[in-house]
């Protein structure tokens, strides 16, 4: 087997994965509405958003019933702002439920040519994304939904120098029941503490079960045609800790399921929100297309029963900001899966780790991805070497297998007893190549993952023109090197003897660049790199074979 096959193969696959990953970002983008610049109607006011609660306390909550949608629905109700200005969170809390409407993260810019925009995490207008949480009676008895209107003593809050503690307080009452809402923020976190204090005045008994809630929808565009990561909601269980639920998995069924120590979240590319409750609270987790492109997921706690003149709080956790793995796996159990690197997560994983303390000690992430290309091509030396060195000893023998195919091209079984007569005499494999190439795709498949998943990269500067390595090159020079690299390689390596084989090699490093123009800098850096490596080694091996084919 000629190792310009192997080849071949492996980067029309490649070709066929760059194809597969635009398809699919093209199709989420068929799906999701077209972008208003005013709030959405209808988002918020549908009280089949509420869900249901069990029969008796204590029992566990079924399934949310769909509820029916009104044929006709106003602009979402809003009563009243509540911005809240931590050292990492811009907030808008709407006092129609205490919704969470409006999330911007201060330290996490829109783009490069934008500093003094803060990124749009959660908002109720354009692409719908809101955080929502209440409390669900049985019957008639009251109690505070997310279309309940609180209080607030203060319109704006703000975290001063000095202060890592911030609450703000939200109150609802009636008919003897009486309701804070706290939402407590912290300094330098994403995560943020919600508690419902109920106060029970009502001359009897009161029960009631506490929801949460993240309704979206679909983004109306990604962040580049050419890449696709996953949006969409995920679960977690202690028997499966990453579950994703997807937006087509919500429209074909709603989930119910019962999980205690979980917790649900909606993630996109480098940011999540998740619902993080107490690990020994058992609840039901739940979906619903509420129509309109307007997608639940959210989760539901057991019934408590407070006495009159007693009280209870229920307690819970949301986060909202960056996929920062270590911050993720301190706020709950499996969070930091949502850095999704896919099935090679065993290989991704490591590579991340490697990447960041590289980068702890030479404070550029640019150069760290190119140390690290550096150190996975130094762990492969010994399997490129042996690789390089069967192509260069296949190369010097490319004229006496020319004669062959021209003497025996009319009998292919004659032909192919010559060649490996050949081989034998030379003591060459022609499968000598192949397994060290196959062994590092894994690898390199992982690295991309890694890249591309990394909010770390995100706006992160490399040197002269290159301003954030995950967006593309903006005069597309390292697209262009990169392309050029290729053409050098394919040039060292033996010539296919199918002429339609040669053709579509040539053709590669064109379309290859033609790929890379739009890819994230820092992914076209660990590519480029990663060949004017295998070319310094592929050139060295192929010298030292032919001068010692000549001095023989």
């Amino acid at each position: 087997m000629d190792n310009q096959r192997l080849f071949l193969g492996i980067a029309l696959v490649f070709v066929v994965f760059l194809i597969w990953q635009q398809w699919t970002a093209e199709q989420a983008a068929r799906r999701a509405p077209v972008s208003s610049s005013q709030p959405v109607a209808g988002a918020l006011d549908s009280e089949s958003a509420v869900p249901s609660i069990p029969s008796e306390p204590g029992a566990d909550v079924p399934a949310p019933a769909p509820g029916v949608l009104p044929s006709a629905v106003a602009a979402p109700a809003t009563s009243g702002r509540i911005r809240v200005i931590t050292d990492q969170l811009d907030v808008e809390i709407d006092t129609t439920g205490g919704d969470l409407r409006t999330l911007r993260l201060r330290q996490y810019p829109v783009s490069v040519h934008q500093k003094d925009t803060p990124y749009t995490l959660l908002s109720d207008s354009d692409d719908l994304f809101v955080m929502q949480s209440g409390i669900v009676t049985q019957g008639d008895a009251p109690a505070p939904t997310h279309h309940a209107r609180y209080t607030a003593p203060r319109s704006e809050y703000r975290l001063a120098e000095g202060e890592n503690r911030l609450e703000v307080p939200l109150t609802w009452e009636q008919d003897g029941l009486r309701v804070t809402k706290i939402y407590t923020f912290e300094r330098d976190s994403f995560l943020v503490h919600v508690q419902h204090r109920v106060e029970n005045r009502t001359g009897s008994t009161w029960s009631g079960a506490q929801y949460r809630q993240i309704q979206r929808r679909p983004p109306t565009e990604g962040e580049s045609r050419f890449i696709y990561t996953y949006t969409g909601g995920v679960i977690s269980s202690p028997e499966q800790r990453y579950e994703k639920i997807s937006f087509d998995d919500m429209d074909d069924e709603p989930l119910s399921r019962t999980i205690q120590g979980g917790w649900a979240a909606m993630i996109q590319h480098y940011f999540a929100t998740a619902w993080l409750p107490p690990e020994t609270e058992r609840a039901t987790y739940y979906t619903r297309n509420l129509g309109g492109q307007r997608y639940v997921i959210g989760l539901t706690g057991p019934l408590e029963t407070v006495a009159n003149d007693s009280s209870t709080v229920y307690s819970s956790r949301l986060f909202a900001g960056p996929k920062i793995q270590d911050r993720l796996a301190e706020a709950a159990p499996g969070l930091e899966l949502t850095v999704d690197y896919g099935y090679l997560t065993i290989i991704a994983q490591p590579l991340f780790w490697a990447l960041n303390f590289i980068h702890g000690l030479v404070g550029n992430w640019g150069w760290a991805i190119i140390l690290l290309t550096v150190c996975i091509k130094a762990v492969f030396f010994k399997l490129s070497e042996t690789s390089y060195r069967s192509m260069a000893n296949m190369r010097k023998m490319q004229p006496r297998v020319q004669a062959i195919r021209e003497k025996f091209g009319h009998d292919k079984q004659k032909m192919n007893e010559a060649m490996m007569e050949l081989y034998k005499k030379e003591k060459i494999n022609p499968m000598g190549g192949c397994l060290p190439i196959v062994v590092q795709i894994p690898v390199f498949i992982a690295l991309y993952w890694m890249l591309l998943e990394s909010v770390e990269l995100r706006q992160a500067p490399f040197i002269l023109w290159i301003k954030d390595l995950s967006t593309k090159d903006p005069y597309y020079v390292l697209p262009i090197l990169m392309g050029i690299s290729m053409f050098i390689q394919q040039r060292l390596n033996p010539a296919p003897p199918d002429p339609i084989q040669a053709k579509v090699m040539m053709a590669l490093p064109l379309v290859f660049t033609i790929f890379f123009l739009w890819f994230p800098s820092g992914l076209v850096v660990y590519w480029l790199v990663n060949n004017i490596l295998s070319i310094t080694q592929q050139w060295i091996i192929t010298r030292r074979v032919e001068a010692s084919a000549s001095r023989a």
